[in-house]
């Protein structure tokens, strides 16, 4: 068996001794007493009864021999600024901030939201949380004040910490006046708001009473230093808010030993990444692998992390690159649409830097697609790894672990199951395991590792119901059709609600997109199900083309192009009913296609909420092309 093989049936078969060991990546201030309790399924508590802490693990226990490297650098090109703070300066800043949350009474388990765009105070923010005790919970900046307003009552913070605006390709984004509106909806709005002031809405009113000015709070405090409170594993960290069915989102709420195991476990098995060298992650601090590989991964590691904050193409298609170049980026990690938008650029922008320091380039968010995969290796000449994870997880579920036993990378695929996660694939009605090359929903036998969700927030039966109701066997659905190879590689194919059926025939919207990603001419693609009297549902496509272009003709040539390629790859059946090409897609901030805003426009159905929308124009362009008609069709 290959080391990879040996680590992983260790891991499943004999998960307390594995991860006995693995504990000690970690400073534990107690040792834990007990490694798994598993009394109450599918509830599990890791390393029961040791203590430690987040923003220990993250500052304080690599000040000895650290304390002059740099830990975080936070680029701007909105605001064009950029911090350089080393575990010295990092530690110093934090510990100022976890003193200004103790002077607005915030406590040990009092729950805290921060409302901040991609800036170095949004990281001190949530490491002066860990520090004392307190649970944060990052809402994306710029969320509508609903979205907001919703999120303040789950959590019922004691506090909320903002910026006074973000920036968005230099459209200025006040956060103040939204900030506002969601306390004044909520029924329980936090007793104080502390806002970081960047002087981008130098307007923005204080509200007498509620509103305090960091700045003027940092000036109090000095450079005081703040006692690390510890914390039994199994306390909650954070919560992480992610979409629900019934519209009211989920508070993912997070360990802390089993978190910080996770990461420190993952930073070196499937980054590849150790103490002293760079992790360039582009996720927000909003989602899941900003919490993870941006903030508290890096540093548990021992690493420098880069924090960016602005577009891909600013001041050109080269910014990342030439990141990557000045800071000697190892691991570099994004979305594929990231990439996508990217390959509508001249490839030398990527070319012209020296990245010789760069060894891997990482993707996930989204099912990687073999044209972007190919194109993007093509011009790095670097290992392109993709790899599978949720916020649900909190770390990656699929990969090919280069840290600890490369495997060859095999487009498509994100690869094999990662230590401690016990995956199948099985038949939806039967709950039986598919054989190979057979479609499938993605499950996870539990106990779920360290650093998977414990629960939902205040709901264990929606914890339950969510997660472990689908099939009479108790298991974790991902939600997610499979697919795995020969080989043991597994392959996503999307959403199990992504799924239309043309005439009794199921097909996976996510095959299709893949399929007419594959035509040249095609730098990006999103397929819904539209309604239809005769089939019941039939496949429509809106792609954006690598050159833009208005004529007709040329549009129309492109879009049967597309046509013909998924009935020659996918059949007939699967041949869309109707290609939009526009000049953009609807996504959200975070890089993720808005498909079913999509279908709703192309139903004259309402898009519902657009608050994550990045563009919109891009929505516009939609609504254009559906007054003049399909391309073909």
């Amino acid at each position: 068996m290959t080391t990879y093989e040996v680590a992983h049936r260790r891991s499943i078969e004999q998960p307390e001794a594995f991860w006995a060991e693995e504990a000690k990546r970690i400073f534990w201030h107690k040792p834990p007493e007990q490694i798994l309790d598993y009394s109450n399924p599918p509830f599990r508590q890791w390393f029961v009864g040791g203590e430690t802490n987040l923003c220990y693990n993250a500052i304080d226990r690599h000040l000895p021999e650290r304390a002059n490297q740099l830990a975080l650098v936070a680029v701007s090109t909105e605001t064009n600024q950029t911090q350089e703070l080393t575990y010295a300066d990092l530690y110093r800043e934090v510990n100022a901030f976890a003193a200004a949350l103790k002077r607005l009474d915030v406590q040990r388990g009092d729950r805290v939201v921060i409302y901040m765009p991609n800036m170095a105070e949004a990281a001190f923010a949530m490491l002066a949380c860990a520090r004392i005790g307190a649970i944060h919970s990052v809402v994306f900046g710029g969320f509508a004040a609903h979205n907001l307003a919703v999120r303040i009552d789950d959590a019922q913070p004691k506090l909320l910490i903002c910026a006074d605006a973000g920036s968005r390709g230099g459209k200025v984004i006040a956060y103040k006046p939204l900030v506002d509106e969601a306390c004044a909806k909520a029924q329980t709005p936090p007793p104080h708001v502390l806002i970081v002031s960047r002087g981008l809405d130098p307007a923005e009113p204080k509200v007498p009473g509620r509103d305090v000015d960091y700045a003027q709070l940092r000036a109090e405090v000095g450079d005081a230093e703040v006692p690390v409170e510890w914390l039994e594993s199994n306390e909650p960290s954070y919560l992480l808010y992610t979409s629900g069915t019934t519209g009211k989102p989920k508070g993912v709420q997070r360990d802390v030993g089993g978190y910080a195991v996770a990461l420190a476990q993952s930073m070196e098995t499937v980054f590849d990444c150790k103490p002293g060298q760079v992790m360039f992650s582009t996720s927000d601090v909003g989602w899941a692998v900003g919490h993870s590989y941006n903030v508290y991964g890096p540093l548990i590691g021992g690493c420098t992390s880069i924090l960016y904050e602005g577009l891909p193409t600013n001041p050109d298609a080269g910014i990342w690159w030439a990141l990557c170049e000045q800071y000697g980026v190892r691991t570099m990690f994004s979305s594929p649409t990231a990439i996508r938008v990217l390959k509508k650029h001249d490839v030398d922008f990527i070319r012209r830097h020296d990245l010789s320091m760069l060894k891997y380039l990482f993707l996930a968010g989204e099912p990687l697609d073999e044209p972007t995969a190919k194109w993007i290796f093509e011009a790095l000449r670097k290992p392109i790894i993709d790899n599978y994870w949720q916020t649900e997880t909190g770390w990656p579920a699929l990969s090919v672990l280069p840290g600890l036993d490369m495997k060859p990378v095999r487009f498509g695929s994100p690869g094999f199951p990662n230590l401690g996660y016990k995956m199948k694939i099985i038949d939806e009605q039967s709950g039986v395991e598919v054989p190979a090359n057979t479609k499938g929903v993605l499950v996870i036998e539990p106990p779920l590792p360290p650093g998977c969700m414990t629960t939902i927030w205040h709901d264990d039966a929606r914890f339950i119901n969510s997660y472990f109701g689908h099939f009479k066997e108790l298991l974790y659905s991902s939600l997610d059709w499979a697919i795995k190879d020969d080989d043991g590689y597994t392959f996503i194919l999307g959403r199990t609600d992504d799924v239309i059926n043309v005439a009794g025939h199921r097909l996976g919207t996510r095959e299709i997109e893949e399929s007419v990603s594959s035509y040249n001419a095609v730098a990006e693609a999103a397929v819904i199900g539209v309604s239809d009297e005769l089939k019941g549902q039939v496949p429509v496509v809106f792609a954006t083309l690598r050159q833009n272009t208005d004529e007709p003709a040329a549009r129309s040539a492109a879009a049967d192009g597309m046509r013909k390629t998924v009935e020659q790859s996918l059949g007939a059946v699967a041949r869309p009913a109707r290609v939009y090409i526009v000049n953009a897609l609807p996504k959200t901030r975070s890089g993720k296609l808005l498909r079913r805003s999509l279908q709703a426009l192309a139903q004259g159905a309402d898009p519902g909420d657009l608050s994550t929308l990045d563009d919109p124009n891009a929505l516009e362009e939609v609504k254009r092309a559906l007054q003049r008609g399909p391309d073909v069709g």
